[in-house]
């Protein structure tokens, strides 16, 4: 190969280069204005809250509207097109595979579900089945299961949540809720409740846990395991779920730069620092 053939393939090599950056990142560097909507899961509502105020930091010509709903809201907004990016706290349906075939689910972090009551309550651990039997009526006053003589006041999700569906499969094993729960639409609607009620019990994300609930220990197997990002990790809290943010197909262009930045050392700082189990 001669020199002027050699600089017309160095010069042909960094055209590409140059192409593939451009087509990577040049909706990011333009004026214009690019928008991303994100709806779903409370769970991960925070997070999706959180980083999106860190990438809009970075990237100003790019708005980002993040708002919840439950996990099958956001999964039949982004599979109608609705939504960029569908946020949910529990694995896809069969049927929604097959209504949304291209839905790409991204796991963007791991969480517990914290089993709570009002700080005033005595009650400090409960095992998986005193838990399955608060939920479906076995048991109705605290007294049952090592509390006082008080009748227990139950605090579920709604429907479309998919921290309950998460929570009837392995924790109920799919059986009915009683009939009495009082339903809530949201994580913070369920803590809110417990903080304001002595003999309730609820459950929520673990990035939802503060000093105005108490969060129990799970009692397996004669050991108490308390509900914290360590445990998660190394496996010994028995409700723990995988959190995803999920598109229409491939993500591409900003959706995707926002996603990676998502799963990045500072996305996922950002998903620790939040409460929640980071995946790297």
């Amino acid at each position: 190969m001669d020199a002027k053939t050699k600089k017309i393939a160095v010069f042909g090599v960094m055209m590409g280069l140059v192409v593939i950056a451009t087509a990577l990142s040049g909706c990011l560097k333009s004026g214009e204005k690019h928008t991303i909507t994100i709806r779903g899961s409370t769970t991960v509502l925070p997070i999706a809250q959180k980083t999106a105020e860190a990438y809009m930091d970075k990237h100003p010509n790019v708005d980002i509207s993040v708002s919840g709903g439950g996990s099958s809201v956001g999964i039949q907004s982004v599979g109608e097109g609705i939504a960029d990016i569908g946020m949910a706290s529990r694995d896809l349906k069969d049927e929604e595979k097959t209504r949304y075939p291209n839905l790409k689910p991204i796991v963007i972090a791991k969480d517990g579900i914290a089993i709570i009551v009002h700080p005033d309550n005595p009650v400090t651990n409960l095992t998986l089945e005193q838990i399955r039997g608060i939920y479906n009526g076995t048991y109705t006053n605290w007294k049952e299961v090592g509390g006082p003589d008080k009748e227990i006041v139950v605090i579920n999700r709604d429907s479309a949540s998919g921290t309950r569906e998460f929570f009837w499969e392995h924790v109920m094993q799919k059986d009915d809720f009683v009939a009495t729960a009082l339903e809530k639409n949201s994580n913070g609607a369920v803590k809110q409740t417990v903080s304001q009620t002595p003999n309730a019990i609820g459950y929520v994300g673990l990035g939802y846990v503060d000093k105005s609930v108490k969060a129990v220990k799970i009692k397996k197997e004669g050991t108490e395991v308390e509900p914290t990002v360590e445990n998660v990790l190394n496996g010994k809290y028995p409700i723990a779920r995988s959190l995803y943010m999920i598109t229409n197909g491939e993500p591409k262009g900003i959706v995707k730069d926002f996603i990676d930045f998502v799963l990045s050392e500072e996305g996922q700082r950002i998903v620790e620092e939040e409460g929640f189990v980071p995946i790297s």
